[in-house]
């Protein structure tokens, strides 16, 4: 395998490689994704809104993200020491992540049907009851990223050139840590926003306020440590001499590090990231 690795991978051999190393992770992330369907399917037909928004966009939120989440631990699967995936306790460890992904759609899902909140819903006794259990499905379906980054980060056979490999183990292992930190805050809060908007102005299509803090930026930066800092690896490893490579991945994990945390710290002085001027 060449220093660029996953330059060379084909769409069909990708998929393949994917299934070959994380098939349990690969086929359920396939399933979320073809489960969008339906889902859009009842967000065109259903003209019900909560809180603004079409009930059924909070889970085409979360199809989505899980989607990719599932599909990117099956890509990077392929670069776990060889046999992890064999070991009975690896099997049942992942086949509790698959459950734990399940149950928050469920929840997410079960909550648009009924038209009620799934998240900071202090109004309905059963999604209160509920909200720590799936805190805890939450934590365990992310620690994913933190098994997958150790194992890498120990793997001296990937056969990838020390910054892609540094930087893919780096960015399993933050997304663990930040989202770990910025999602126990803001699940201990009343709500997502801190401040109280007033005309309601938010960014397109993510939809953050842009008049008060909102701790979904940071949580959103923080849950994607695992795409950028790999594709900051590559580019690292394509473009600078080697003895500049690896230095410079552990200064772009630094600098997102210190991003993920000023956007959390704004978010909790009641700052948009994107102010509405």
């Amino acid at each position: 395998m060449t220093d660029l690795a996953l330059t060379h991978f084909t769409p069909r051999a990708s998929a393949r490689n994917m299934f070959d190393a994380e098939p349990l992770f690969a086929a359920t992330g396939l399933l979320i994704g073809l489960s969008l369907a339906p889902t859009l399917m009842a967000m065109a037909m259903d003209p019900r809104d909560f809180l603004g928004e079409n009930v059924w966009l909070k889970p085409v939120k979360f199809q989505i993200a899980l989607t990719l989440y599932l599909l990117t631990l099956a890509f990077f699967a392929r670069w776990l020491p060889a046999g992890i995936t064999r070991r009975r306790s690896y099997r049942i460890y992942s086949g509790a992540v698959v459950i734990a992904v399940i149950a928050e759609l469920v929840w997410v899902g079960g909550a648009a049907m009924f038209g009620i909140a799934s998240h900071f819903n202090v109004s309905h006794p059963f999604m209160q009851a509920i909200y720590s259990l799936m805190g805890a499905f939450a934590v365990l379906l992310t620690s994913a990223t933190l098994v997958q980054g150790i194992a890498i980060w120990c793997n001296r056979q990937t056969g990838l050139a020390p910054p892609l490999h540094l930087s893919i183990a780096l960015g399993l292992v933050l997304t663990f840590g930040l989202t770990l930190i910025v999602a126990g805050t803001l699940a201990s809060q009343s709500g997502h926003l801190v401040g109280t908007p007033v005309s309601g102005s938010t960014v397109p299509l993510l939809g953050w306020s842009r008049e008060v803090g909102d701790l979904r930026v940071a949580h959103f930066f923080a849950t994607h440590a695992l795409h950028v800092l790999p594709v900051f690896g590559l580019g690292a490893t394509a473009l600078l001499p080697r003895r500049w490579a690896v230095p410079a991945v552990w200064a772009a994990a630094l600098t997102f590090t210190a991003f993920v945390a000023a956007s959390f710290a704004g978010a909790l002085a009641g700052l948009p990231l994107v102010p509405d001027f």
